[in-house]
C-alpha cells in the first residue's frame, strides 16, 4: 500500500506541474498567438470571397509536408489537404485541398467556401458516414519567418457527397496543439498528445480526448494505470475491440537554460475499454511488450493502417544532437505491427516475379508463395543498413543509404548468383528516405506522398508519389516523379555566391563540353564520360542511370551544372553496384 500511495502521491504532483508548464506557456504564448490570428483572419477573408464549389484538373500539389493525406471511403480517390513548404527564408502554410483519382493517376483541384485556415501539423480521420466525411482537429499556423506559432483547437468536417466545410463548435475539447494523433474508433474520434509551443516555451501532452459522432461532445478519458509520457508524433492505432494503441514519438525538454535535449521514445502503451460500448466506459492503460524486429529509433515517421490487422509506419529520421548542430539520418523502410500477435517485423520488398525463376524454381516457387505468414514464421532478421559516401571532383559528397533486412539482402544476393543470364543485379526503385511525409492505404495499396529530407543545412522537400502492394510487397511504383525545378533554397552564404561567380567566369570550357555531350546525348549512342565500367556494371548504368542522375540533382539543388550532377551519378551507380555485387 505505502509504494502504490507514493505512486499515487507522485502522479499527482506531476499533474500539477504539468498544469502549471501549460498555464505559463499559455500565458507567454497569448500575445503572440494575436499576432498570429490577425494574419489568419487575413487569410480567412480571401478565402470567404469563395461562393462556389470550383474543381479542376491541374499538376501535382506543390512540394510539401506534415500534410494530411487520407482515403475516400467510397471511390478510389485521395484527399490531401494542408501542409507547410519551407524555402530556406519563408514558412508557407497550406489549406488547399487536392483529390487524385488512383484509377486515372490525375490530380485535381477543389476550391470549397470557408474551408479551414491554413495549417499544418494537424489530423484527419476519414468516417464512411453520408457519403464519407473528412475530419480534421488542430495543427498549426507559423508566422513566415517560422518564428511564431498559433495552435489551433478548432474541429473541421469536409461533407465529401456535397463537397462542403463546417465547423463544428462544441466546448470541452482538447487545448491548442499541433503534432498530436488522431483516429476514428468505433463512432468516436480518439485524440491523443501532442504539443504545443511558443517563442519561449514549450508543453507536451498525454491526454486523451474523444469526440461523439452522434451526440456531436467532447470528453475527457481518465484512465486507470500508468500510460505513456508526453509526447508527440507517434503511431496511434485502433484494435478490432475498440482499443487504441500507442507507439513511439518524441519529446523534448529544458535540462538548463536555452538546452534542450530530445528523446525518442520506443515503448508501447494499450488503452484498453473496460465498458460495455457505453459512453461512460471506463479506460485503462498497460504496458505492450512485443516481440519480433522492432523499428529502430527515430522521429517523424508516417503510420497507416494496412491489411490483415496490421498498423505500419514509414521512413522518418533519427537525429544525432551534437553541441553545435544536429545530423539526420533518414530511413525510407516500412515496418508492420501485428496487432493480433502483438509483433514488429520488418517489411521485406520480394520482387517481381520472373518467368524464368518461375520455371527454373518449380516447386520451390510455390513453397515462397505461402504468403506474409509464412515469412512470418522465419526467425527475425535485423535490418541491414547499406552506407556509402561518394566524394565527387568537385568536393561534393553524397551519402547513399538503403536499409533492407538481412533476409531480403540474402535472398537478393542468392538470385543473382544463380541468375547470370540476366546479367547484373537490378536496381529497385523506392521513395528516397524521408520523414513527415503523408501516408494513406486504400484497398491494401500504401501510397506516399511528398515529406523532406535535409543534405547539410539544406532541406528538400518533396512533392512525388510511390506506391506499394502491401499483399505482395513486390516492388514500389512511382506515380508521380519528383520534379527537381520545384525545388527553391534560398539561403545561401556570400561565399558560395563568390564559388558560383567563380565558375561562372572559369566555366567556359566546361559549359562546351557540357553542350556537346548533350549534342551526343541527342544521338543515342555517346555516354557521359565518367566511370571505366565492366560489361556488367555498363548494362546496370544502362537501365538505372535516370533514377540515380535525380538522385544526385535531388542533393546537388537544381543549380548544379549537368556534367558535374553526371558525374557525381555515374559515382553513386558504380560505387553502389560493386557494393551489390
Amino acid at each position: 500500500m505505502g509504494k502504490k500511495g507514493k505512486r499515487e502521491k507522485k502522479g499527482k504532483g506531476a499533474e500539477k506541474t504539468a498544469a502549471k508548464m501549460e498555464r505559463k506557456v499559455s500565458r507567454r504564448a497569448k500575445k503572440e498567438e494575436e499576432d498570429l490570428e490577425a494574419l489568419i483572419a487575413e487569410f480567412q477573408s480571401l478565402d470567404a470571397k469563395k461562393t462556389q464549389v470550383i474543381e479542376s484538373s491541374c499538376p501535382p500539389p506543390s512540394p510539401r509536408l506534415n500534410g494530411s493525406l487520407s482515403a475516400h471511403p467510397e471511390k478510389d480517390e485521395l484527399i490531401l489537404f494542408g501542409g507547410e513548404y519551407f524555402n530556406g527564408q519563408k514558412t508557407y502554410l497550406y489549406n488547399d485541398l487536392y483529390v487524385y483519382n488512383i484509377r486515372k493517376n490525375s490530380w485535381s483541384k477543389v476550391e470549397i467556401p470557408n474551408p479551414p485556415p491554413r495549417r499544418c501539423a494537424h489530423q484527419a480521420a476519414v468516417v464512411p458516414t453520408a457519403g464519407g466525411q473528412l475530419w480534421v482537429f488542430g495543427g498549426e499556423f507559423a508566422s513566415p519567418n517560422g518564428e511564431q506559432f498559433y495552435h489551433y483547437k478548432d474541429l473541421w468536417v469536409l461533407h465529401l457527397a456535397t463537397k462542403t466545410w463546417e465547423q463544428i463548435k462544441a466546448s470541452g475539447g482538447p487545448s491548442g496543439r499541433s503534432g498530436h494523433r488522431m483516429v476514428a474508433c468505433k463512432r468516436q474520434l480518439m485524440i491523443f498528445g501532442g504539443f504545443h509551443e511558443s517563442a519561449r516555451d514549450y508543453i507536451y501532452y498525454n491526454d486523451v480526448y474523444a469526440f461523439n459522432l452522434e451526440s456531436f461532445t467532447w470528453s475527457k478519458l481518465a484512465p486507470s494505470g500508468i500510460g505513456p509520457t508526453p509526447r508527440s508524433g507517434c503511431q496511434m492505432a485502433t484494435t478490432p475491440e475498440g482499443n487504441i494503441i500507442i507507439y513511439g514519438g518524441y519529446s523534448k525538454q529544458r535540462i538548463k537554460k536555452d538546452v534542450d535535449k530530445g528523446t525518442l521514445h520506443t515503448d508501447m502503451f494499450l488503452l484498453k475499454t473496460e465498458g460495455a460500448g457505453k459512453e461512460e466506459d471506463k479506460w485503462a492503460w498497460s504496458r505492450l511488450n512485443p516481440s519480433g524486429v522492432k523499428p529502430t529509433p527515430r522521429s517523424g515517421f508516417s503510420v497507416a493502417v494496412g491489411p490483415n490487422n496490421r498498423s505500419l509506419l514509414f521512413g522518418g529520421v533519427h537525429d544525432e544532437e551534437e553541441e553545435e548542430s544536429i545530423e539526420g539520418d533518414f530511413f525510407n523502410d516500412i515496418y508492420f505491427y501485428d496487432i493480433g500477435k502483438n509483433r514488429w517485423f520488418p517489411g521485406q520488398l520480394k520482387g517481381p516475379k520472373s518467368e524464368k525463376r518461375k520455371r527454373r524454381r518449380g516447386r520451390q516457387a510455390e513453397a515462397e508463395g505461402a504468403g506474409d505468414e509464412e515469412m512470418e514464421k522465419q526467425p527475425p532478421q535485423g535490418p541491414v543498413e547499406i552506407v556509402k559516401e561518394v566524394v565527387a571532383e568537385d568536393g561534393t559528397v553524397m551519402t547513399i543509404k538503403q536499409v533492407i533486412s538481412g533476409a531480403a539482402e540474402e535472398k537478393e544476393r542468392s538470385e543473382s548468383e544463380e541468375d547470370e543470364e540476366d546479367g547484373a543485379l537490378s536496381q529497385q526503385v523506392e521513395p528516397c528516405p524521408r520523414s513527415n511525409a503523408m501516408l494513406t492505404v486504400k484497398h491494401g495499396i500504401l501510397y506516399v506522398y511528398g515529406g523532406m529530407f535535409e543534405v547539410g543545412d539544406r532541406q528538400f522537400t518533396l512533392s512525388d508519389l510511390y506506391s506499394i502492394d502491401l499483399h505482395k510487397m513486390e516492388e514500389w511504383k512511382v506515380l508521380v516523379e519528383m520534379d527537381p525545378k520545384a525545388q527553391e533554397w534560398l539561403e545561401e552564404s556570400e561565399s558560395d555566391e563568390e564559388d558560383d561567380d567563380i565558375e561562372g567566369a572559369e566555366g567556359g570550357e566546361e559549359e562546351e563540353e557540357s553542350s556537346e555531350e548533350e549534342s551526343e546525348d541527342e544521338g543515342g549512342e555517346e555516354q557521359h564520360p565518367s566511370v571505366q565500367p565492366d560489361e556488367k556494371h555498363t548494362d546496370y548504368l544502362s537501365r538505372t542511370e535516370q533514377y540515380w542522375i535525380k538522385l544526385a540533382r535531388t542533393n546537388m539543388g537544381p543549380d548544379a551544372k549537368e556534367k558535374k550532377v553526371v558525374k557525381v551519378a555515374h559515382a553513386m551507380a558504380k560505387t553502389f553496384y560493386e557494393d551489390s555485387v
